[in-house]
Formats: structure tokens, C-alpha cells, sequence
């Protein structure tokens, strides 16, 4: 799968951030280590994310409108 990244030049490097993904995000110090970071960083928020959603538990709830 494809996420579009979003590269940031700074002092040390290069901030990288995954805009479809909120928090995630990675840096390096040239923009191919920055780009191989976010990589990993997507692996892990996806998995973190899959792993919570394995635990959680759905119920439906009604609501009536006063």
C-alpha cells in the first residue's frame, strides 16, 4: 500500500510525517534515511493499530432525540 509522506527540511535533517496517519512520523538525517524511517514507522502504527482493534469490543447503543 501507498502512503503520501510529507518531507520537512531542519538542521538535523529531515522530518517525515505520514498525513493519513496522525502522529505518525520519523526523521533522518538525509531524505533516504528519513523516507526508510517513515517506512518503519508506518509498520509499526498499522500494527499498533490493528492490535487495538483486536481487543476492542463493538456494541450498539439507541439514542432518542429529546
Amino acid at each position: 500500500m501507498k502512503y503520501k509522506v510529507e518531507l520537512i527540511p531542519s538542521e538535523e535533517g529531515f522530518a517525515v510525517s505520514c498525513p493519513e496517519l496522525p502522529g505518525c512520523w520519523s526523521q533522518g538525517e538525509t531524505e533516504e534515511e528519513a523516507l526508510e524511517n517513515i517506512k518503519s514507522a508506518i509498520v509499526d502504527y498499522l500494527a499498533a493499530v490493528d492490535e487495538v482493534n483486536r481487543r476492542k469490543q463493538t456494541r450498539y447503543v439507541e439514542v432518542v432525540a429529546s
